[in-house]
């Protein structure tokens, strides 16, 4: 969760014009997508540290991943890059999987 508040999403809210310019992945996506990719990155790692919204943030977290594999091979053209995030993708997967039960805890809680 630390992860993507501080080292992944933290940055795109704090300085996303500079992440623009010193990335060239990064100029084929509008700052405005860049600004909602660090709000969803943030969101989701604080879901991952509160135990009600884990399952949540970890499968959303885990599309998020799949996607960023997804630009890094085909809009970056560097494929070697997409591993990391497919692995975090399983991980969130997995994390997602075994605490599912949270999701229907969740959805019972909101419908009181």
């Amino acid at each position: 969760g630390l992860f993507f508040i501080i080292a992944s999403g933290g940055p795109k809210l704090v300085i996303p014009n500079t992440l623009a310019d010193n990335a060239p992945e990064n100029l084929t996506i509008p700052l405005g997508l860049l600004i909602f990719i660090g709000v969803v990155e943030v969101a989701g790692g604080i879901g991952l540290m509160v135990p009600r919204l884990s399952a949540l943030a970890a499968a959303g977290l885990s599309v998020l991943t799949v996607l960023a594999a997804g630009t890094q091979a085909f809009i970056a053209d560097k494929p070697s890059m997409g591993i990391f995030p497919l692995v975090l993708a399983a991980i969130f997967a997995w994390i997602a999987y075994e605490r599912r039960a949270t999701i229907t805890d969740l959805r019972t809680w909101l419908s009181r």
